[in-house]
């Protein structure tokens, strides 16, 4: 490998025809996929490009008088409103985007961007936070950038998940989609993604543009890297943002990362996901505000050059047998030896968090073989190919026993097949919610799962 940079340009002919199917989708009003689509996108070639650049469009930069960490979290910074246009093409979905303060990984100050999709209606007294899986080391990937017309492969992703949102659209909801990874896209940092969707949706209800009722009640939903955005919203609501907790009907979510220690291990040598391993430690290293360099050896190093502004797309089946080992000095084989991992990881890990005060929804494949990762490893166990099915059962069993009404779901599916059936199940319980319908729950039948013990830091190998 060289030094390869993931830009905003791929092959013309591969995001032409994956614009067609998201245009489709979108001016259909759209079924939920079927299981047709439910395999792993081929690996996408994407040309060289230089360093993620700054924003080239103002908005996306506050340049205002007063300090931002002077502002409460969710103040209104700035507002447009736009039509929603693929690659150009507007299409019948008017949308206001908002930028707002927010609050980063290392309690920082910093400007986030929404983008509020507005139903026929133009008003709306009910909101959908969705929560994309964008997936991406570049901020240029972000759903406000694809909703304007954003061209990158990374953001194709967004239109797939706006026209599955497009029948609550139709049905009059409002839909949230905020850039959860932050300003920096911060990859896999699950509080910060919590705290940006959480202000995200204190901007929307705020700004009198989006139409939204001043008392609307709101729901969560995400799958993969958005079910990390719904879930740590749920935990951080109660202390972060009350006033939106009050809102909340629930949480439903899908393919879930609950101890990234862990998942470190389960992808580690797959087929498919192992690429993930180096975009996820990016991510968080880039949120904590920590160097990682100094403990990877010279293929480590050249992998994080490579990687720094890659879309999720870019590394899917394309580092077949990667482990943190083969990127790590010998003395740090080891992952638990490096003590800033430590403790980010702890901090990331949801079992050691509060159990959210709404009901969830949550689930889970555990056919992860078909997408080439190995379900026999000791302490693990199968999961979907990237989540472990153990750990999202500890999770659940350790809310139901803090006395939230979960019901968890586990499809005989891997993690790209069993979205199709989850959103399905996903949307009809957020309905019931926002219905008013009392809660279902399976607490009782939820299968012991894998302790969520925080990791023990070790000495490096001599």
């Amino acid at each position: 490998m060289g030094s390869r940079r993931f830009g905003r340009t791929g092959r013309l002919g591969r995001r032409t025809a994956a614009g067609a199917v998201a245009v489709a989708a979108l001016v259909g009003g759209l079924a939920p996929v079927g299981p047709a689509t439910a395999v792993p996108p081929a690996p996408v070639e994407v040309a060289v490009a230089a360093e993620v650049p700054a924003p080239d469009d103002p908005f996306y930069v506050y340049d205002g008088t007063t300090p931002l960490a002077d502002l409460a979290p969710g103040a209104v910074l700035d507002t447009r409103a736009v039509r929603y246009s693929l690659a150009g093409l507007p299409l019948p979905v008017d949308v206001v985007q908002i930028l707002f303060r927010t609050t980063d990984q290392q309690g920082r100050a910093v400007a986030g961007v929404t983008s509020v999709l507005k139903p026929a209606s133009g008003r709306s007294d009910k909101v959908v936070s969705y929560e994309s899986f964008y997936d991406s080391l570049n901020p240029e990937d972000g759903p406000s950038r694809s909703v304007t017309g954003g061209t990158s492969i990374g953001g194709l992703a967004v239109h797939f998940e706006s026209a599955l949102m497009a029948p609550l659209l139709l049905q009059g909801y409002a839909v949230v989609m905020t850039d959860i990874q932050g300003p920096t896209a911060d990859f896999a940092a699950g509080p910060e993604y919590g705290q940006v969707s959480l202000d995200g949706i204190r901007a929307a209800l705020a700004e009198p543009r989006t139409g939204i009722a001043p008392s609307a009640k709101v729901g969560l939903i995400g799958y993969s890297g958005g079910a990390i955005g719904a879930n740590w919203a749920a935990v951080l609501a109660p202390s972060y943002a009350p006033d939106v907790d009050a809102r909340l009907v629930g949480a439903a979510e899908g393919g879930l990362l609950v101890d990234p220690a862990a998942n470190l291990e389960y992808v580690g040598g797959s087929s498919t996901w192992a690429g993930v391993i180096p975009m996820a430690i990016i991510g968080v290293a880039r949120a904590f505000g920590i160097d990682l360099r100094s403990y990877l050896n010279d293929y480590g190093r050249e992998v994080f050059d490579d990687l720094q502004d890659a879309p999720i797309s870019a590394v899917l089946g394309q580092y077949r047998g990667l482990t943190w080992q083969k990127m790590a000095k010998p003395a740090y084989a080891n992952p638990a030896s490096v003590p800033e991992y430590v403790e980010a990881a702890n901090q990331l890990n949801l079992g050691s968090r509060p159990s959210p005060t709404v009901p969830m929804f949550i689930g889970q494949g555990t056919v992860g073989e078909l997408e080439g990762t190995s379900g026999g490893k000791a302490g693990i166990g199968r999961g979907d190919g990237v989540m472990i099915a153990g750990d999202v059962r500890t999770l659940a069993r350790q809310y139901c026993a803090d006395g939230t009404k979960v019901l968890h779901r586990e499809y005989p599916l891997s993690h790209f097949s069993a979205m199709p059936f989850w959103v399905v199940e996903a949307v009809g319980w957020l309905k019931d919610r926002f219905a008013g319908k009392p809660a279902p729950e399976n607490c009782a039948r939820i299968p012991a799962g894998n302790p969520l013990t925080p990791l023990v830091p070790v000495a490096p190998a001599s």
